[in-house]
């Protein structure tokens, strides 16, 4: 028995055994439904035995597909790694980067990886964009290189690279009405929208909260800094929001900062990974990267905290 199947076809099944759908696996595949399904069958077509079954209109992988399924993926690893030692053989800095960020840090994290990507075509980059929670786990189970957060995680010990300050605002619709400042005292009165518990920014602002003797008054709690902007341009309640979250809806007007004693609150963003960790040689360059090229990434990126009013936000790096 002669068999002759591709790497992309070994791709196609592993994806499907994975997902255990071929629609899914095509979305993950960025292809058809029809032409996974083709390359299923051309793939099964060359054992004897089946690979998977369709029961009740849901597939199931069979035991012998599950092997096929495993000796699959250590192909796959040998071919990357075959292609991994010709860039390197070429001069080309080879390897995957894998980096995890709580949600709020998508609006920093890119402009602190454009660069190095570019730089080196040959490196593959995980980016995983999560909860706070998430990320964190991902951090201690090894499972990133480093990752992007605001706040230093307690009971894992870590290592850490200041990037850039990450303050903090009161923030109401265009049209809220205010008496200014409005004390600190009074912060507790105010209808306010906030980010689920475990959040950088709900850590940061409940610490405030409890410095100040304050007992928050929830109106809404969202899981996400859009949703908890479209609720505040809504007229829904203020909120407390990263500068860098609100790029747009400041310059546009849509979202005014509230003056209040004692904000902005300030944290730092900071790239951290697990305290003796052995960093890759692809993970070691980035962060030297990162290093070098900061000051240059904040200057070139976040020069618009200057157009409303908030220079000093760059102050500290």
């Amino acid at each position: 028995m002669f068999i002759n199947f591709t790497l992309h076809q070994l791709q196609i099944f592993l994806t499907v055994v994975r997902n255990k759908s071929v629609s899914k696996a095509a979305r993950d595949l960025y292809m058809t439904q029809p032409a996974v399904s083709i390359q299923l069958k051309n793939f099964q077509a060359q054992f004897d035995i089946p690979l998977t079954e369709i029961i009740g209109r849901r597939l199931y992988v069979t035991s012998f597909g599950m092997e096929v399924a495993t000796v699959a993926e250590e192909i796959l690893q040998k071919a990357s790694s075959i292609e991994h030692r010709l860039l390197a053989f070429k001069g080309l800095m080879t390897g995957k980067l894998k980096l995890a960020s709580v949600s709020t840090g998508k609006y920093i994290m890119p402009y602190f990886i454009t660069g190095f990507v570019n730089d080196h075509s040959a490196i593959e980059l995980s980016l995983e964009v999560d909860h706070r929670d998430r990320v964190l786990k991902c951090l201690e189970n090894n499972e990133v290189d480093m990752a992007l957060v605001s706040v230093l995680p307690e009971g894992i010990d870590v290592e850490e690279e200041l990037l850039m300050p990450n303050h903090l605002y009161l923030v109401g619709p265009k049209l809220y009405q205010m008496q200014q400042p409005i004390p600190a005292q009074q912060v507790g009165d105010l209808q306010a929208i906030y980010r689920e518990k475990g959040s950088g920014t709900r850590m940061v602002l409940e610490k405030y909260m409890s410095e100040v003797n304050l007992s928050p008054r929830v109106k809404l709690e969202l899981t996400s800094t859009e949703a908890v902007k479209q609720a505040v341009i809504a007229g829904l309640g203020v909120s407390v929001l990263s500068v860098f979250s609100m790029h747009f809806e400041l310059l546009q007007g849509d979202i005014k900062i509230l003056p209040v004693a004692g904000f902005p609150l300030k944290s730092d963003w900071r790239l951290i990974w697990l305290k003796n960790k052995t960093l890759t040689p692809v993970a070691k360059a980035y962060l030297d990267y990162v290093r070098s090229e900061k000051q240059a990434i904040i200057q070139q990126h976040f020069s618009w905290l200057s157009e409303i009013g908030l220079e000093q936000e760059l102050d500290k790096t």
